[in-house]
């Protein structure tokens, strides 16, 4: 079951049971697959390939989070509580995340492969967890623990 067609589930269920948070939230990423796969049609497209699926999931996550930072600075905690909600339905769709802790090992095995010393290394370092880790970890957590460890803080 593709994930397109897990949410579409859902998004029934959700509709029987009269649930309206999730609902909307569920018809939100169902379009956001729905563009995905409209820009992504071609002469040899057979539908969205799961990273594909993955990939606008976690932007849809990524823009909950964007809000609920901009909404708290705002001072607007019941918009940011909202916003907290539907990243809560989103995140039932996205891989568990990894901790900060084993995004930190995982670093420095890439760290120790390549090579790198220092900040100078950060182009080679960073391309490389952010395809490892993609979809399991948030990337800006994944920047900070590369700058970091890069910097000689380890």
């Amino acid at each position: 079951m593709t994930l397109k067609d897990k949410i579409s589930s859902d998004l029934k269920l959700a509709m029987k049971s009269g649930d309206k948070l999730r609902l909307e939230t569920l018809r939100s990423l169902r379009a956001v697959l729905m563009e995905k796969e409209i820009e992504k049609r071609g002469p040899d497209f057979k539908g969205l390939k799961p990273e594909d699926e993955l990939a606008a999931v976690s932007t849809a996550a990524k823009k909950r989070r964007e809000s609920i930072e901009q909404f708290e600075k705002g001072g607007r905690e019941d918009l940011a509580q909202q916003e907290r909600s539907e990243l809560q339905i989103i995140q039932e769709y996205l891989p568990e995340q990894m901790s900060g802790d084993d995004v930190k090992a995982h670093v420095r095995g890439v760290i120790a492969s390549a090579g790198a010393e220092g900040q100078k290394d950060f182009g080679k370092v960073m391309p490389v967890v952010m395809k490892e880790l993609k979809g399991k970890a948030d990337g800006r957590v994944i920047q900070e623990i590369v700058k970091e460890l890069l910097g000689g803080n380890q």
